[in-house]
């Protein structure tokens, strides 16, 4: 399995994961997210989680850190945007111009 190096926002080691894994999560939060515009994390794992399950897609290893390595390198990447003056803290796409 092709594996990809995932980014840290701040510089700090990532971990690497499984490129399908990653395109698969990647791609889930991110529909989840255009649809809700902005949504705090748990919200936004729950409906990942309900996706997969239509899709009857699994992920192997616990979804919520997956995830949440996925939203890292996503805002590493300038595609996300994480409200932290919000509480919960919400997640929302950054535009691209």
């Amino acid at each position: 399995m092709e594996k990809i190096q995932l980014i840290h926002p701040e510089g700090k080691n990532a971990v690497s994961m499984d490129k399908i894994k990653y395109e698969v999560l990647k791609t889930s939060f991110l529909d989840c997210l255009k649809t809700k515009k902005v949504a705090a994390f748990q919200e936004l794992l729950s409906d990942v989680e309900n996706d997969l399950k239509k899709r009857k897609v699994k992920v192997e290893g616990k979804l919520e850190w997956n995830l949440f390595w996925v939203t890292l390198d996503l805002k590493a990447k300038k595609e996300l945007y994480k409200d932290r003056t919000l509480s919960p803290i919400t997640y929302s796409l950054l535009s691209r111009t």
